[in-house]
């Protein structure tokens, strides 16, 4: 059975970070792995606090897992702050690497921060290079290229720009701008090419990012060619968040098995 691992935060409601990452893993017939990051409290309402692991605990989390298994696929979500961002690079330029998919996690929907400010320069230095795709919304674009963002145009600028910022290859997801919603554009540094999808009117949203990312990593990890896998992660997403559950009293999460169960 192919695996994949995710570098990520947990979230106690499970609807986003390490929960929902292997769940979207295991929805996609891969087993997930998973190297914690931060534990959070949180729940669907907002994030109340982060606590951040030691980046040694981080950085051997890695190393164990690769010496022990064949990983076919990685995905780096939630990272803190400077020093655990050299200790994932650190950790990944010393083994084999599969796949790898970087969603720059930097706020969550309730306005707190995920990634310290002055991590934000490490990240792209140390990880960008390393990821086959990195994943960023319309807020996390805007804080990495320090440009406003409301049209499609202007998120081509935005990949444009995080492609020159040392990106391989870029998915600017746009759940979030108002003129657009529920288009992504991805660009490979030559062709762009926009993913559009029906707009779903639901607050249960919580985590969409998180799933979108591993699905990319799940269907990678699975042998498909990076372009195949965005599409087919855009029409996991879709579904995933057209049968969404009410839970909880505030952004709910996505249906990860929405296919299965």
């Amino acid at each position: 059975m192919n695996t994949a691992l995710s570098i990520a935060g947990s979230d106690p409601s499970g609807g986003a970070g390490i929960q929902a990452d292997i769940k979207t893993f295991h929805a996609h017939g891969v087993f997930g792995m998973s190297a914690v990051t931060a534990v959070t409290v949180q729940n669907t309402q907002k994030v109340y606090s982060v606590h951040e692991l030691n980046a040694d605990i981080v950085y051997n989390q890695i190393i164990r897992l690769f010496e022990d298994a064949e990983i076919h696929g990685v995905k780096i979500g939630m990272v803190y702050d400077a020093k655990q961002i050299k200790a994932v690079a650190k950790a990944l330029n010393s083994v084999e690497l599969p796949p790898v998919v970087l969603d720059p996690v930097m706020i969550s929907k309730s306005g707190y921060p995920l990634l310290k400010n002055s991590a934000i320069d490490g990240l792209v230095h140390h990880l960008f290079p390393l990821a086959d795709i990195v994943t960023p919304n319309i807020d996390e674009a805007e804080i990495l290229t320090k440009k406003k963002i409301a049209s499609i145009d202007d998120m081509k600028n935005a990949a444009y720009n995080i492609i020159n910022m040392g990106a391989n290859n870029v998915v600017i997801k746009g759940g979030h701008m108002k003129s657009d919603p529920g288009t992504d554009i991805f660009y490979d540094g030559t062709n762009f090419t926009i993913l559009r999808s029906k707009w779903i009117n639901t607050i249960n949203t919580h985590g969409t990012g998180c799933a979108f990312s591993s699905a990319i990593t799940a269907r990678m990890a699975l042998g498909e060619k990076l372009a195949t896998a965005v599409l087919d992660a855009k029409n996991y997403i879709t579904g995933a968040i057209k049968h969404s559950l009410p839970i909880g009293k505030g952004h709910g999460p996505v249906n990860h098995f929405y296919q299965i169960l």
